[in-house]
């Protein structure tokens, strides 16, 4: 699971079946300066399947690959990154960040 952050709404012309009952978003990957990423770095684009109803610039936990399809098991859903929370705040611990940067 990731964190990213949407930056908008996904329109279609034209839409698979499935789709029925749920709307697509942007989304970017969160950056974190206090895990040493740089504002410079170009973020990849994610479109995410969201029955939850995020809004712009919401925090969002994303799983993507394999496991985003297996919400909706045993039906069949072209779906590659699933919106499976909305979060209200991410702490970050300081000790663990200095773990993750050695």
């Amino acid at each position: 699971m990731k964190i990213f952050e949407v930056v908008g709404n996904v329109t279609l012309s034209r839409c698979h079946p499935s789709f029925a009952g749920a709307r697509l978003v942007a989304a970017e990957p969160a950056s974190w300066p206090e895990l040493g990423m740089s504002s410079d770095d170009v973020p990849d684009l994610l479109v995410v399947w969201d029955e939850l109803g995020a809004g712009i610039g919401c925090q969002i936990a994303v799983s993507d690959g394999a496991e985003a399809a297996q919400p909706f098991r045993p039906a069949l859903k072209p779906v590659d990154a699933y919106l499976s929370a909305i979060l209200d705040e991410v702490h970050l611990n300081p000790s663990a960040v200095s773990q993750l940067k050695n």
